[in-house]
């Protein structure tokens, strides 16, 4: 704004200085004119009283001969004047003479015919007092403009900065905050304008609310693995330490500590698999159309060869077809079974069937059911309803925080349905690829 004002008031300045000595070089113009014009008219007058009718308040008059510049009349009111510079021209000029101190002078040189019959130059001198204090008024006029279209300038732009700056400081501060201290510090963003500085304070607090949510759920599950990972290891140990101290000559006691070590060893494993499982689920696979229906009549023939139970499959159509990854969306089909044997001890029911845009999978159980209290809680990771009781079944309490997280990926959803006393049913519903 400073750079644009100078320019512009520069261009004004220099603008108006050209077009007034313009003015008045014209004017000087005109009136020498008229003097060679009054003087070849009136002969009969002495040209020095004519030239002193038409002396200029602040100039002077000048006949130069051509002969070493001699000076022929000089006629003027200020003694200090006729320092001015003199030159014999045969053609009409015009000059500026720039003065240091003092206002500068306009000249008009233009040959006329003397008294003698001699051609002579007749130079007409005038000061630019008023040209001189129009054009200072004009430069203090021109400062004070500035000032006042530069001091408002100045002031708005002050808050303009601060409007925009201060709320990027305190999500600099926030983002400081929250590295430094991990409070998950958000920024307030009640009462402010819908704008772009507001979407990004948005923005923000989702993110920090969405870190904050992941942060708890990493360290949930790192306490909860350490927990579950804990008591195996420990009658490890204890099995290991009571070998060492009585193992070699009690037989019974050897096989016993063996087994025991080996079922916890299994746990273990399986513990971990699952838990590295869930951490690769999070990640989408390649996915590409499948027939959901040859899937779960796949996951029913291996169960059903390798357990004594009944599992029977329902579906209106063979083919349904869904976007996803077949090894995925198997093992969550291998999962829901999977418990409905474990918890149940009746048969259990598949059932595929198409809902609108939707295809909709049913795994019926018969077994205890689930308390309504329960019904969410049961896809947190390591949840167990009744923990002496699952881990005499092996579970850890991951299978269906698992599914849940796999058919998410698919866009799709899993919920459950369940009485106590009459079993459970969960129902997996995906979109159908037309």
């Amino acid at each position: 704004m400073l750079v644009l004002i100078l320019l512009v008031n520069t261009s004004i300045y220099f603008l108006f200085k050209n077009i007034s000595i313009n003015s008045e070089v014209n004017e000087l113009t005109s009136q020498t004119n008229e003097i060679v014009k009054t003087l070849n008219s009136n002969p009969e007058i002495a040209r020095s009283d004519l030239l002193r009718a038409y002396l200029p308040t602040d100039g002077m008059i000048r006949v130069i001969e051509e002969e070493n510049d001699r000076l022929l009349l000089t006629l003027t009111k200020k003694d200090s004047f006729t320092e001015l510079p003199a030159s014999f021209v045969k053609t009409e000029t015009n000059s500026i003479i720039h003065l240091d101190n003092q206002a500068n002078f306009v000249t008009i040189s233009k040959p006329i015919i003397w008294e003698n019959g001699e051609i002579v130059t007749l130079q007409v001198y005038k000061q630019l007092v008023a040209h001189t204090e129009t054009m200072q008024t004009l430069f203090y006029v021109l400062i004070v403009a500035s000032a006042i279209m530069l001091i408002p300038t100045i002031i708005a732009g002050v808050f303009l900065s601060r409007f925009i700056l201060n709320p990027i400081k305190a999500l600099t501060a926030a983002m400081k905050e929250n590295i430094t201290n991990t409070k998950w510090k958000k920024i307030y963003v009640e009462n402010r304008s819908r704008d772009e500085l507001y979407e990004m304070e948005n923005t923000f607090n989702t993110m920090i609310e969405y870190l904050k949510d992941n942060f708890e759920k990493q360290e949930t599950f790192v306490s909860d693995a350490s927990h579950e990972l804990k008591t195996p290891i420990s009658i490890v140990k204890s099995y290991a330490e009571l070998l060492e101290r009585r193992g070699q000559g009690n037989p019974e006691l050897f096989n016993e500590s063996i087994q025991a070590i080996e079922s916890e060893a299994d746990r273990m494993q399986k513990l971990v698999e699952q838990m590295l499982l869930l951490a690769r689920n999070q990640e989408k696979d390649a996915h590409e159309q499948i027939n959901i229906v040859d899937i779960c009549m796949e996951t029913v023939d291996k169960f059903t060869g390798a357990y004594n139970r009944e599992i029977t499959l329902e579906t209106a159509k063979n083919v349904l077809y869904v976007n996803g990854s077949q090894d995925q969306l198997q093992q969550v089909i291998y999962i829901l079974i999977d418990n409905a044997l474990k918890y149940s001890d009746g048969a259990v029911k598949l059932t595929i069937r198409k809902q609108n845009t939707h295809v909709m999978v049913n795994v019926q159980d018969s077994g205890q059911g689930i308390p309504n209290q329960e019904k969410e809680k049961i896809f947190d990771r390591f949840y167990r309803m009744e923990k002496s009781r699952n881990r005499d079944l092996g579970g850890t309490g991951l299978g269906l925080s698992i599914a849940k997280t796999i058919v998410a990926a698919h866009d799709g959803s899993l919920r459950v349905t369940s009485e106590v006393g009459e079993g459970s049913t969960f129902t997996i519903k995906l979109p159908i690829v037309n």
